[in-house]
């Protein structure tokens, strides 16, 4: 049974940051791109950055947070992290974890649809 738990939301000052960690279980990590999301009530799901597994370098980024936030992974802990510095009230949303369909894909998709899994998400509040 595959699981995705996010953990590390919160309330933080703008400016400041958070480090979102999601481990997983029951699928090959160390051979599978991951993915973060966000969601704001009664808007999409929306791309935040993808953590390729070949290369410690394969990373994509929305613009919104280029530059501010940086994916990474521990192939050894099966857990994907997401650290985020200078926070903004425009952060504000639930930060999903996601795993690529398939292992071995050598891009790091934007699409939603092209994630299998999911977890339930944790809540980031930035306040101004």
């Amino acid at each position: 049974q595959v699981q995705l738990v996010e953990s590390g939301g919160g309330l933080v000052q703008a400016g400041g940051s958070l480090r979102l960690s999601c481990a997983t279980s029951g699928l090959t990590f160390s051979v599978r791109t991951m993915g973060w999301f966000r969601q704001i009530p009664g808007k999409e799901r929306e791309f935040v950055a993808a953590v390729g597994w070949w290369g410690i370098d394969k990373t994509d980024y929305a613009d919104s947070v280029k530059d501010r936030f940086t994916g990474s992974r521990d192939n050894a802990k099966n857990t994907v992290y997401l650290q985020m510095n200078s926070l903004t009230p425009e952060d504000t949303a639930v930060y999903y974890c996601a795993a690529r369909s398939g292992s071995y894909g050598y891009t790091l998709p934007r699409s939603a649809l092209e994630y299998a899994y999911w977890g339930r998400g944790t809540q980031v509040t930035v306040s101004s």
